[in-house]
């Protein structure tokens, strides 16, 4: 798990330096084809996620509560890269936002005794909370809780309902 952090924050501090070497102005970003998402660095270096056309980021509150589940894998608390752009767009709205709060809910799917479910879905929750931590978030801006398999999103005993049940909420 340490392997895969570190390997992140390389990649993230070549990525900063490639965009900031690329840029003729104190702002860089890089943009998707449609002009969706971007990521970016502002006046301070600190990262930007969002749309580019909004100054400081992140897209809003109402925009952040449509986008609040990092699912995981079986029996697993690493994050996957694919949820790394929520993460990031809610980090930057704490940062932006010292009063706002977030619960991060972790929850698990049925499979397991409830002792374990709670303990994974702890995991779970506290990954995401490092994560923002690492980003700049202030820890007392972050509380966790866990719920094991008593929460389902979906019902029912198969892969396709377990996969939504392993997860965490970012709640306000």
């Amino acid at each position: 798990m340490l392997k895969k952090y570190l390997s992140l924050l390389i990649c993230g501090s070549c990525f900063c330096l490639l965009t900031a070497c690329s840029s003729s102005s104190n702002t860089s970003s890089t943009a998707s084809a449609d002009g969706d998402a971007a990521i970016g660095l502002d006046d301070d270096g600190a990262l930007l996620v969002g749309d580019p056309n909004v100054q400081n980021g992140y897209n809003g509150p109402d925009e952040l509560k449509d986008k609040n589940t990092v699912y995981f894998a079986y029996n697993s608390e690493n994050i996957q890269d694919s949820y790394l752009g929520i993460i990031q767009s809610h980090a930057q709205y704490l940062k932006n936002n010292p009063n706002a709060r977030i619960i991060i809910e972790g929850h698990t799917d049925e499979r397991g005794t409830p002792e374990y479910n709670i303990a994974l879905g702890e995991r779970r929750a506290r990954s995401v909370a490092r994560y923002m931590s690492n980003l700049g978030v202030d820890v007392n801006q972050l509380s966790i809780v866990s719920y094991g398999e008593e929460k389902p999103a979906v019902d029912g005993h198969n892969e396709d309902a377990w996969s939504k049940n392993r997860r965490a909420v970012l709640n306000y």
